[in-house]
C-alpha cells in the first residue's frame, strides 16, 4: 500500500494511447516526434521510440541533457529543442556538447536570435528550424518573415532545415481546436514558401499539438506538415476531456488521493496544488475531475487539499478514508511536481521523472 497522494499511470491505457497515435501518424504519412516535456520520463520515451517515433521534442537544454543521459533511450535518440534559444556562452557550450552526442535540432525565431546563436556555436554546424507564430502570439516570427530568419541563420553557419509552430491557442471549447489547426496549416504553408524564396528548402515542417492532431488527416493538411509534436496524448488530463480531445477512458494518469472529509454533496481529499498543479483555464469547469465520478468537480484547491462537489442527484459519494483518483487539469504541471510515477502494470514499477525541474 502506497501512502497518498501520488501519481499513478494506467499502463494499459497509456499503451493504447501511444499505439493509436503512432498508427495514425503512419497512416497519414507524417513523422511523430512526441514532446517529452509532458512525461519527463525515460520509460515512456522508450515506448514512444519503440513504436516508431522519429525522436523527441523537449522544451529546454536541461530536458535534452536528461534524455541524452537516459540509458533506456540513448541508442536511438534524436532531439529537437522546440524553443527559440537565446544562449549565454555557458548554454552554447551545453548545446555543442549535446550535438557531439546525438542528432540535435534547435529553434530560432528572429534574425537577431539566429545570428547570436550561430556566432556562439562557432564552427559547429547544428540543424535549426525557424519558429513561426500561427496564432498563439507567444513566440515565433510572422510566417512571411521566416525566410529572412532562415537566411540569417544560414549566413551564420546554422543548417536551417525547415519551420515549426505550436498551435497552443487550440485549447478551448467550441470550434477553437479546428480554427487553430487551420491557422497552423496556413502559417506553415506561408513560412515554407518564404524559405523557398530564399533558396532554402523547408524539408521539415513541424507542428501539431494534442488538441489539434485530430485534424491532421484533413485534406487541407496534405503536403504541409511532415512532423507532429503532441505531448499530452500518452496520459491526457482534464483539459483534454473538457475540450473534447479525449474521453475519460483515455485518461492514463491520475493523482491517487484519500478522502479526509465527507459530507452530503462534498468531499475533501489530500491532494492539493502541490501534486495536481494549479492551472485552471478560464473555460475550465473546475480545478480537476474525478476519474470514477465524471460529473464531480474540484471546486477549491489549496496546497494540500482539494474540495470536490457532486451534483445533487449523485447516488453515492466517497466516504471518509476512501481512496479515489483525481484527474489533474494539466498533466505537464502535475508530473513536474513529483519525483516518480507509479506504473500500474502488474508490478507497480516506479518510473523516475528524470527531467523534473530541468528548466534551463
Amino acid at each position: 500500500m502506497i501512502d497518498t497522494p501520488y501519481l499513478e499511470v494506467d499502463v494499459d491505457r497509456m499503451t493504447h494511447n501511444l499505439a493509436s497515435l503512432a498508427d495514425r501518424a503512419r497512416s497519414i504519412g507524417v513523422e511523430l516526434r512526441p514532446h517529452a516535456k509532458t512525461h519527463k520520463c525515460a520509460e515512456i520515451a522508450r515506448m514512444q521510440l519503440d513504436l516508431g517515433a522519429t525522436g523527441l521534442a523537449v522544451a529546454t537544454i536541461g530536458e535534452a541533457e536528461a534524455f541524452a543521459d537516459a540509458v533506456e533511450i540513448t541508442s536511438c535518440i534524436d532531439i529537437f529543442i522546440a524553443y527559440p534559444i537565446w544562449p549565454t556562452p555557458a548554454k552554447a557550450a551545453r548545446v555543442r556538447a549535446l550535438a557531439n552526442r546525438l542528432s540535435l535540432r534547435v529553434g530560432v525565431d528572429s534574425v537577431e536570435g539566429a545570428r547570436h546563436l550561430g556566432a556562439l556555436l562557432g564552427e559547429q554546424r547544428i540543424e535549426a528550424l525557424v519558429e513561426v507564430d500561427s496564432g498563439q502570439h507567444r513566440t515565433g516570427t510572422a510566417p512571411e518573415r521566416a525566410g529572412e530568419v532562415a537566411a540569417a541563420g544560414v549566413a551564420t553557419g546554422l543548417d536551417v532545415v525547415g519551420v515549426f509552430t505550436f498551435p497552443g491557442h487550440g485549447y478551448g471549447v467550441g470550434d477553437t481546436r479546428r480554427r487553430a489547426a487551420e491557422q497552423e496549416v496556413a502559417a506553415l504553408r506561408t513560412a515554407a514558401e518564404s524559405l523557398r524564396a530564399e533558396g532554402i528548402e523547408p524539408r521539415v515542417r513541424s507542428g501539431g499539438s494534442t488538441p489539434t492532431i485530430e485534424f491532421v488527416g484533413d485534406p487541407s493538411y496534405a503536403g504541409v506538415l511532415t512532423e507532429i509534436r503532441p505531448g499530452v496524448y500518452p496520459l491526457n488530463d482534464a483539459q483534454q476531456v473538457e475540450i473534447g480531445a479525449c474521453g475519460f477512458d483515455d485518461v492514463a494518469l491520475t493523482a491517487v488521493a484519500t478522502v479526509v472529509r465527507s459530507e452530503p454533496g462534498r468531499i475533501v481529499v489530500d491532494a492539493g496544488s502541490k501534486i495536481l498543479g494549479a492551472d485552471r483555464a478560464a473555460w475550465a469547469t473546475g480545478h480537476g475531475r474525478l476519474l470514477d465520478h465524471p460529473d464531480a468537480r474540484v471546486v477549491q484547491l489549496s496546497e494540500h487539499h482539494a474540495v470536490v462537489e457532486f451534483p445533487a442527484e449523485s447516488a453515492s459519494i466517497p466516504r471518509l478514508g476512501d481512496v479515489i483518483r483525481v484527474v489533474p487539469n494539466h498533466v505537464c504541471n502535475a508530473v513536474n511536481l513529483v519525483d516518480e510515477l507509479v506504473a500500474i502494470d502488474g508490478s507497480d514499477s516506479r518510473w523516475p521523472v528524470i527531467a523534473r525541474g530541468r528548466n534551463s
